[in-house]
């Protein structure tokens, strides 16, 4: 019975309908296929009168006229009865069908329709006046508000009612020309600006016996006047008149055209049609595809909101391709025959960007040659209002995290790396790798392991009498000469075998570093600043100030000579405030003496203020309120506006917060060292040459942190066009390793978290958008300039200081809860941490949920969260020194994972091993080709299908 059921679909496949779509489509055209407009219009009689009323609108979802008249309703989904759709059918195989006609204005185009009605007997030649009269009646927009009537109205003279009436019922009552209200449409911002029009007429008329049906396509798109609501050219025309008594099913005949217009094969079809039998052959294929819902199980009243993603209709147009002939069957999909579902996960490819060459520096020249043509655009592209609210939130990211990890270098080293190193090397690497490097997106920034690194390596040098800058130097340049040989070799190759596995592992262990760290500094607030738990307000009128007596009179004395001789005894201590009492030698007695603000507490609303209000006007754009561009400005600007928020909020409140404490004079920060490092006379000469040994370890490190945090922010999803720069990223890298070692400055390499943060806050989408329809994500702003700005202005901030000195840590910690938190989201392992909480029938309808089983699901997760357990006990420990070693053992371990999961599960939950994939294609070509020969060589048993007569419905 299967074997039967696949050559009916087989046969399906192949028959008239689809096959002559699939010519159809398949033809070459370089113009694309314009966005179309369709209004639907239906007659309607005023008194004695008879205009065309607007009822409905398409642009991609239908919008109706509310019963009132006053109103658009939201867009929705268009919902059609399947008796619609078949009469549809009918309507264009009897009716008149005129393809590229020669019309330029509505009286020529309705007389070509009429007499080609008359021509074929579908109408007699003694209605031709009453149908044009009727076809060229007004039309009234819903941009026209509706006129009531006066007194004054109803007051004028008989001759002036009768004036009006004669001349509305003239042969051609509509517009030649666009009206004032047609032209000052603010609709017309919703519609590409290529679009064409299609206009529906329907109406019930008394002098007909049968309906009068025609289709129209033009030969070019023509401005018909008054005809449509927006000044847009009308390429199309659907217009059904018939007897009365069945306006309803008129009205859903035009609602089924309408929606077949908008739908992107069928106004493919409807251009390229070359017969009537071409439309049907849309309409079969439109209906295949329609779903049907039980009248029984829904209510057809409620309408369907318009969905966050649309599907494109790319894959239903390649079924029709010629091109798509050998992978019919569902193997266009590339599944290669792991499911049988159309939708496939799409496979992490990292393209000829790690490609080995196998020459000497071929990577590093293909990058070169492919980054050189983008090279004016890096610029020019990043002059733009988005750039602005990007330059800002890394910036406050940047400096925050310098100061951080500068702080930390001075404990770690006794100061021979401080905060003023840590901004002078942050200005200068990242600068010069934003300018220069294969993907200026990604920021560079001390990280964790290297901290680690540079704390063993300076108790190292102490307990052994080595001079630590020196080392440090030579280490330096082994690691940079190490990164040339990498460099040369293609050693980036190795990336290809990073799966989603070890990308979301590497990314969701620094996601939670950032949240980790920015919680542990707000929980140490509440150490330094403890909330008054022992402050009773009964008791604030008990305190008192006391001088206390001194043992002899030498204590006296001095006390008299630091005042000036003042006596104290004399004093009215209870008069004194506590400043005064201080400051004259004096004591607080009583319990609420050693009252403070709760800095904790305000230091907490500062932190968690910002990072909410940041998320919510993050997803201001998402909102009902106010207009598209004003939301998209807000969100952009979240960040900024948030920081400026509680920064204000702390003036107002007036308290001592800590504040973000900036250098001021451009010095080292240990006096003892200047701003170049000697290579030699300090360490025995072996030392030159034993440096390799901790060089090779740092190498390591740089390179997985580096290529990671690279892989991460090229993947697919982002959409980047110019291109990645593997080689030519870690050769600046290098370059600027062997630099910062001669200036003793810090070690700089990518940051995972902070580069995520810089391509969300450069995330463009569409302008126009059809009403109804989500904005649709274009790809991220690719450009140098904002990370150029970001550590031009970190250099600079030693200038900046009487202004940032403003700035409260706990709003910059909040800050870097955000980035951490915004960088977990579109993760897939987080998604499938939180499916352990949920039963399954509220569990999200993720695509690998429907073909993967729940239990291998939350193995495949148990086994992420082992690994990053073991991680996170790593970097807490002084094992983080073989951090790197531990991200390769991740590779190892996704390895391995082929033999526990099978690859079709592999495919849903991660990607597929290079060869895996290369395998899985082989095969899915060899099942291609053997499908080819059946279908050249039919078998006996499709004969027998074919002889018994089995067909598919429509």
């Amino acid at each position: 019975m299967k074997e039967r059921h696949s050559l009916i679909l087989s046969f399906h496949e192949v028959s008239p309908a689809a096959e002559r779509l699939r010519y159809i489509l398949s033809e070459e055209d370089d113009m694309p296929t314009p966005t179309l407009f369709t209004e639907m219009d239906t007659l309607q009689r005023e008194g004695d009168e008879l205009e065309w009323k607007e009822s409905a609108r398409w642009v991609k979802f239908e919008e109706k006229v509310e019963e009132g008249g006053e109103r658009w309703s939201k867009p929705h989904v268009s919902t059609l009865s399947l008796h619609s759709l078949f009469e549809l059918r009918t309507c264009l195989q009897t009716g008149t069908v005129l393809l590229d006609l020669e019309g330029y204005s509505l009286p020529q185009i309705v007389e070509y329709a009429v007499d080609c009605n008359i021509e074929e007997g579908m109408i007699s030649p003694d209605l031709r006046e009453k149908i044009s009269f009727v076809l060229l009646r007004k039309h009234r927009h819903q941009t026209k508000k509706p006129i009531h009537r006066s007194l004054a109205d109803i007051g004028k003279s008989s001759s002036s009612t009768s004036e009006c009436h004669a001349q509305s019922r003239s042969m051609n009552d509509i517009a030649d020309t666009p009206s004032t209200d047609q032209l000052k449409n603010k609709f017309m911002k919703k519609i590409p600006r290529d679009a064409e029009a299609s206009n529906v007429l329907v109406g019930e008329v008394d002098f007909l016996n049968k309906p009068f049906v025609a289709f129209v396509r033009l030969a070019q798109a023509t401005t018909l006047g008054g005809l449509t609501e927006v000044p847009v050219p009308t390429r199309f025309l659907f217009i059904l008149l018939g007897p009365q008594g069945k306006a309803k099913s008129y009205n859903e005949i035009g609602r089924a055209i309408a929606t077949l217009m908008v739908d992107d094969l069928f106004s493919d079809v409807a251009y390229k049609a070359r017969d009537r039998e071409d439309l049907i052959a849309g309409i079969d294929e439109f209906l295949d595809e329609v779903i049907v819902l039980p009248p029984g199980e829904w209510d057809p009243k409620i309408r369907i909101e318009p969905p966050k993603k649309v599907p494109s209709a790319d894959k239903r147009k390649s079924v029709f391709s010629l091109n798509e002939l050998g992978q019919m069957n569902g193997t266009a999909g590339g599944g290669g025959g792991l499911a049988e579902d159309e939708e496939m996960p799409v496979q992490h490819e990292l393209g000829e960007e790690l490609a080995f060459t196998g020459r000497f520096c071929g990577g590093l020249y293909l990058d070169i040659k492919r980054k050189l043509p983008w090279l004016p655009s890096d610029f020019y592209e990043g002059f733009h209002i988005q750039s602005i609210s990007a330059v800002l939130f890394i910036y406050l990211g940047c400096i925050t995290n310098a100061i951080t990890f500068g702080g930390l270098l001075g404990d770690a080293t006794d100061n021979y790396q401080g905060v003023m190193e840590s901004f002078l090397g942050t200005a200068l690497a990242g600068s010069v790798f934003c300018l220069f490097s294969g993907q200026p997106l990604i920021i560079l920034s001390s990280t964790g392991p290297i901290l680690i690194f540079e704390k063993l390596l300076f108790e190292f040098s102490k307990n052994n009498a080595i001079d630590y800058m020196e080392l440090r130097l030579w280490i330096g340049i082994h690691s940079c000469l190490q990164c040339f040989v990498l460099v040369a070799t293609d050693a980036s190759y190795i990336i290809k075998y990073m799966t989603r596995f070890t990308e979301e592992g590497f990314s969701s262990l620094i996601s939670f570093i950032f949240i980790s760290d920015a919680i542990k500094k707000m929980v140490g607030a509440f150490k330094y600043y403890p909330i008054n738990t022992d402050f009773k307000p009964d008791y604030v009128t008990t305190y008192k100030c006391e001088f206390p007596m001194p043992d002899n009179s030498s204590s006296v004395s001095g006390v008299s000579a630091c005042f000036h001789s003042l006596n104290v005894t004399a004093l009215d201590w209870s008069q004194l405030s506590k400043k005064e009492c201080l400051k004259y030698g004096g004591s607080l007695v009583g319990k609420s003496c050693k009252y403070v603000p709760d800095l904790a507490l305000m230091s907490f609303i500062l932190f968690f203020g910002t990072y909410s209000m940041t998320v919510s006007l993050k997803k201001f754009k998402f909102s009902r309120y106010f207009p598209t561009k004003l939301r998209k400005l807000i969100s952009d600007f979240s960040i900024f506006m948030s920081i400026m928020t509680f920064v204000g909020l702390d003036m107002l409140m007036g308290l001592k917060t800590p504040k973000l404490i900036v250098p001021t004079e451009f010095k080292p920060t240990r006096p003892d060292r200047g701003w170049l490092v000697m290579p030699f006379g300090k360490n025995p000469w072996w030392m030159y040459l034993a440096s390799f040994v901790p060089a090779l370890l740092v190498t390591i490190l740089i390179f997985m942190d580096q290529q990671i945090s690279a892989v991460i922010v090229n993947r697919k999803e982002n959409k980047l066009k110019k291109g990645c720069g593997y080689h030519l990223d870690l050769f600046w890298v290098g370059v600027l390793m062997a630099t910062c070692s001669f200036m003793g400055l810090p070690w700089y390499v990518a940051a995972t978290v902070i580069s995520i943060a810089h391509i969300d806050s450069l995330k463009m989408e569409s302008e126009s958008s059809a009403p109804g329809e989500q904005p649709q994500f274009l790809g991220v702003r690719e450009q140098r300039v904002t990370g150029i700005l970001v550590f031009v202005l970190t250099g600079v901030s030693i200038f900046l200081a009487p202004v940032l000195k403003f700035i409260p840590m706990p709003v910059l910690y909040g800050v870097f809860l955000y980035m951490g938190v915004a960088s977990l989201s579109g993760i897939q392992f987080w998604d499938r941490i939180k499916l352990y909480m949920m039963p399954s029938k509220h569990q999200p309808d993720f695509s690998y949920l429907r073909h993967v089983p729940l239990r291998r699901v939350h193995l495949f997760t148990l086994i992420q969260i082992t690994c990053l357990a073991v991680l996170w006990i790593l970097k807490s420990t002084f094992l983080a020194i073989i951090f790197p070693v531990m991200i390769l053992g991740l590779m190892v371990v996704r390895k391995m994972l082929d033999m526990v999961f099978s690859q079709h599960d592999l495919a849903w939950l991660d990607d597929l091993l290079p060869e895996k994939e290369k395998k899985k294609k082989d095969d899915a070509k060899k099942k291609g080709k053997e499908k080819e020969k059946k279908k050249a060589k039919p078998d006996d048993s499709e004969e027998e299908v074919r002889n018994s007569g089995f067909c598919c419905p429509l």
